[in-house]
């Protein structure tokens, strides 16, 4: 008899008696469940693997909750609930802050982490993947794949186009190497490797920017690339 399973959770959690239970509870009631226990192994893991939500400790070896959550949410928009044994009011503003979805105290009550997952997973389903990106002339489309400036239609390969439409998603914001190459890459930079350099040049050049002071795409010394919001004619 097959049964049905209602989505993947990825469960980080030490403990690992609260994590045998949880994961047995939550399997009984239809869900797949994967176990980490360390916090520095979740990003890895997201990277070849999918899920729909993600039961995530604050107190972690390898790496903390908070800095997890944070990593995760440079990249991905799946529901974190984050699990902690504290249950300060700080703790949970700052939780909240670093964008986790919900926060619940240990010791859970099966039935009120039943609750808090599938209400979770309902707000989940109403996100939709952002599918266009727009900066005054500069139009950039992720399912076509396609970039305008202007009434110009700008050709990109595969590899460039990732590079753009990562830093322009995070427009605003310094992308250290290491965030570009574990993102595309899937492993840090080795202090060696100037592909993404070589490759941000060439996007100046079909963009439009200067060289020797680029302002649309901007290379922030000993931090990173930025990609600017300013500079886009209208």
């Amino acid at each position: 008899m097959e049964h049905t399973v209602y989505g993947t959770i990825l469960l980080v959690e030490d403990d690992l008696s609260l994590a045998g239970w949880v994961q047995e509870f939550l399997q009984q009631k239809g869900y797949q469940v994967l176990l980490e226990h360390r916090g520095d192994t979740v990003l890895p893991l997201l990277r070849r693997q999918h899920v729909d939500l993600i039961l995530l400790d604050l107190m972690l070896p390898g790496m903390n909750g908070l800095d997890v959550c944070r990593q995760i949410r440079r990249d991905y928009q799946v529901p974190v609930l984050m699990l902690t044994a504290q249950g300060e009011e700080v703790d949970e503003v700052i939780g909240l802050g670093v964008g986790a979805n919900d926060y619940l105290v240990k010791p859970v009550r099966p039935r009120i982490l039943l609750a808090r997952i599938q209400a979770a997973l309902r707000q989940g389903a109403d996100i939709k993947p952002i599918e266009q990106l727009s900066f005054g002339s500069l139009s950039i489309c992720a399912s076509s794949r396609r970039v305008l400036l202007g009434p110009q239609d700008i050709s990109l390969t595969s590899a460039e186009f990732a590079l753009l439409w990562y830093l322009a998603s995070r427009a605003g914001l310094v992308c250290s190497r290491d965030q570009v190459f574990q993102a595309l890459k899937g492993r840090e930079h080795d202090g060696l490797d100037r592909r993404f350099d070589v490759m941000i040049s060439v996007l100046r050049k079909k963009l439009g920017d200067d060289a020797k002071e680029p302002k649309r795409i901007k290379t922030v010394w000993g931090q990173g690339y930025l990609f600017s919001t300013e500079h886009w004619v209208n």
